[in-house]
């Protein structure tokens, strides 16, 4: 709260009855009195990609794509207390996501669009972040070791892939939970901050895997997705690759909190539990 309230007093904005709203990346403020949402990197070793979020979300605005806007300063992000902080449009229900077929008509639009030369976006690494987790991880020593054993396949055989769909901006992390309707009533991306240059494959395995493995969409849900974008990327030969390095990051991105609350440790626990003992029993696995 130290460093919400900094960025605040930095911006100008009050951040009275702030509510944390997620704890991931990023944590995640929402600001009743403003109205707006404050998003607060781990820390400024983030800043190349914090900027670049900052960069995409002018771009979609400039482009009027239907995304989250930045609102209050025009200067950002705020640098406090050895942090970035990023302010932005609260939306009227964030618990009001998008349907299956939402998401795949904005990846659809999204995966058209030409960035700006004054954009720079990375290249996607699928893998940056994930050895930093695994080795800070609340876990048993033989399951960090396992960890990294599959991480250390799943790098091998990732590089060894070939897409089928052209390389170009992608959202990076595309989810229903990450489309929410805006004050208009329309569906709108919201969480840019893992927008990278990659196979577009990477925004439409998500969906794939909910459905195939996970069972959080139903056939009828995935059919949609697939038809609306007009690619089904569980007939790509690649898809298993791809699903199983998501998943590893799912787990690692989780890992994170594993320590501020018991569920998110037994659901970690259940999770490498599955992975030790292979196969596809994930049906269990609870979305966080």
């Amino acid at each position: 709260m130290q460093t919400l309230a900094l960025a605040c007093d930095a911006a100008g904005l009050d951040c009275g009855d702030a509510v944390l709203m997620r704890l991931g990346e990023n944590a995640v403020y929402r600001l009743p009195k403003v109205p707006a949402v404050a998003r607060i990197a781990r820390t400024v070793d983030y800043a190349r990609d914090v900027r670049a979020e900052v960069g995409v979300a002018r771009w979609l605005e400039e482009a009027d794509f239907p995304a989250v806007r930045l609102t209050g300063p025009a200067d950002q992000p705020v640098t406090v207390d050895g942090r970035l902080v990023t302010f932005w449009e609260l939306l009227p229900d964030s618990d009001n996501y998008g349907t299956a077929g939402e998401l795949a008509k904005l990846l659809r639009w999204l995966h058209r669009l030409e960035p700006p030369s004054w954009l720079e976006l990375l290249a996607l690494d699928p893998f940056r972040r994930v050895e930093p987790r695994i080795e800070l991880a609340a876990v048993a020593d033989d399951d960090r070791r396992f960890l990294l054993g599959r991480l250390a396949e799943l790098r091998e055989s990732y590089a060894a892939l070939s897409f089928a769909l052209p390389v170009g901006p992608v959202h990076g992390d595309a989810n229903i939970g990450n489309v929410i309707r805006g004050s208009d009533g329309r569906a709108v991306l919201i969480d840019l901050d893992g927008f990278a240059v990659g196979p577009r494959e990477w925004d439409l395995v998500l969906t794939g895997m909910y459905f195939e493995r996970y069972g959080w969409h139903t056939a009828d849900e995935y059919r949609e997705f697939s038809g609306v974008y007009g690619f089904d990327v569980l007939a790509w030969p690649g898809y298993r690759v791809l699903r199983d390095v998501r998943e590893l990051l799912m787990v690692t991105w989780l890992s994170q909190n594993a320590r501020e609350r018991p569920e998110i440790a037994a659901e970690l626990a259940r999770r490498i539990e599955d992975m030790h003992n292979g196969g596809d029993g994930r049906r269990d696995w609870r979305p966080f």
